[in-house]
């Protein structure tokens, strides 16, 4: 017999059975139970972490403009490696999430400060390549995790073997040549001594000259000693000296707009891909395996055609791409809509790239590491705003796509104001930063001109010339007057029948003296 008038009550579920997970038996998720009402505690762990190198970018990308690349890379090296240690013995989510954060911030000064130290110790022509390397290692690194994951097959140890790398980096404290300064940093600070002593390590390791041949200061480094005074103090700058600037502050903030759009609008095309395969894997190794072909493209095209050029037609297409799936997904064929989808991805990718090394390029030296750290804290939000998605159930998704698509058109138009950094040299001070001038959209092939060509008027009067031109002409008077004179006494001076030319020439001369 049934009893149905029995009272049902609701009561809390107390053990949970997960199915097999593809890498790790035992995860965050697991480890604390993060299901039903808890689970929202899981895209908020990515919202802190990207919080935390949204700190990390603003605050040590300022330190490493104060302290220099080399100090900033060890303290966050140092300071990373103890937090994610720590994170390995957390107990609670808590504590977990809180140290999340903190190794976030440290983390981003390990890739700021190491990005930024690559890129000022390379020549024009090699700047990209060294950038884009670095880009393939960390591809390469993201496909070695799953593999690590297998191999750990529980969090915590994965966790301190992805941490342990970190701690090996501890060992450039002692080894200054492996990690050294950067001495254009040095010298745009008027840090004179310290930057001479690091391009005679560097001479010496490089066999340009003897160790005995390198302390006279007439046969090396003369150019800085001609440049700089003996007194020169060193003088540091912040990025709070950006509000006096123009073009400067629109560089950043182009470059800050559109890495916020690339890295934002990601999530609306790898959402598109959840439908083709629910496996986790499919996702992750189709958004590394376009972020190689996306360091691919920029190595190809971006020194032929230009920096901005190729970020302008990443912009269009990622902008297309979205545009057209947000308002045909639902009459094109599924096929189409998976390679929109791919496309998009890529270009995404390229344009987040891009704006990056595009914004390191055009920053002056004294400021790379705060502007840099603002536009790469920017392209974080981005990447935090999928989270926040999740975070509210993907209720806001349709809202989502129409506002970071409507921002990749308008990014089309901003793009159009930025400089070429193409084989240019970088910007040092910030006046240097403020002379940077919108070039033509298509390159010609005398593209390696400086920005602002002057063109000076031959009929226009110059006094210095004209000055120069007197003196070099009196000079010559004398001495051709004397050498007659010695050579023979008796014949009078060939231009004595020309007084006139000599009263002038000694009126102009005393009027240069006088002036």
């Amino acid at each position: 017999m049934y009893h149905y008038n029995v009272p049902k009550e609701v009561v809390p579920c107390t053990r949970w059975e997960y199915a097999q997970v593809a890498a790790l038996q035992n995860n965050y998720v697991t480890e604390w139970n993060l299901v039903c009402k808890d689970y929202w505690k899981i895209p908020l762990q990515h919202i802190c972490f990207m919080a935390g190198w949204i700190v990390g970018y603003v605050f040590l990308g300022t330190l490493s403009d104060w302290l220099g690349r080399r100090q900033c890379f060890l303290l966050s090296v140092s300071l990373s490696g103890l937090l994610g240690v720590a994170v390995c013995l957390s107990n609670s989510p808590v504590v977990f999430l809180l140290l999340r954060l903190s190794q976030g911030a440290m983390l981003a000064g390990v890739f700021l400060s190491s990005y930024l130290a690559r890129l000022e110790l390379c020549d024009p022509p090699h700047r990209l390549m060294v950038a884009m390397v670095s880009c393939f290692f960390a591809i390469a690194a993201e496909l070695l995790l799953p593999g690590l994951a297998v191999l750990c097959r529980d969090w915590p140890v994965l966790q301190a073997v992805a941490t342990l790398p970190l701690l090996t980096l501890l060992s450039y404290w002692c080894w200054v040549s492996v990690f050294p300064e950067s001495p254009r940093w040095l010298l745009a600070t008027g840090q004179i001594h310290q930057a001479k002593r690091c391009l005679q390590s560097f001479s010496i390791r490089n066999g340009v000259c003897h160790p005995e041949d390198i302390y006279p200061a007439e046969n090396l480094l003369t150019e800085i000693d001609m440049a700089y005074p003996d007194d020169t103090q060193p003088h540091y700058h912040s990025v709070l000296e950006l509000r006096s600037t123009r073009v400067i502050w629109r560089n950043c903030l182009i470059l800050s707009f559109t890495l916020f759009i690339g890295t934002g609008i990601q999530y609306c095309f790898t959402r598109n891909l959840h439908r083709y395969s629910k496996n986790f894997f499919f996702t992750y190794f189709l958004r590394l395996l376009t972020g190689a072909l996306a360091c691919i493209f920029i190595c190809l095209s971006v020194n032929r055609f230009g920096r901005r050029g190729i970020l302008l037609l990443s912009a269009i297409i990622t902008g297309l791409s979205s545009l057209l799936l947000l308002a045909l997904t639902q009459y094109l064929h599924g096929g189409l809509v998976l390679v929109l989808s791919i496309l998009g991805l890529l270009f995404s990718q390229a344009l987040a790239m891009l704006s990056a090394f595009f914004a390191s390029e055009v920053m002056p030296t004294v400021v790379r590491g705060g502007c840099l750290g603002l536009v790469l804290a920017s392209g974080c939000v981005g990447k935090a705003a999928s989270s926040l998605m999740e975070l509210q159930s993907n209720s806001g998704y349709f809202l989502h796509h129409v506002v970071f698509s409507s921002f990749a058109v308008l990014s089309v138009l901003s793009i159009m104001l930025l400089p070429e950094s193409k084989r240019k040299p970088l910007p040092d001070s910030l006046r240097d930063g403020e002379n940077q001038r919108r070039p033509p959209l298509f390159l010609s092939h005398g593209d390696d001109l400086p920005l602002l060509c002057t063109r000076y008027r031959t009929s226009e009067y110059n006094p210095d010339n004209y000055s120069s031109l007197v003196s070099a002409t009196r000079k010559m008077l004398i001495k051709d007057t004397s050498h007659h004179k010695i050579g023979s006494s008796s014949m009078p001076p060939q231009l004595s029948s020309n007084g006139r030319v000599h009263s002038v020439l000694k009126e102009e001369a005393v009027q240069e003296d006088m002036s």
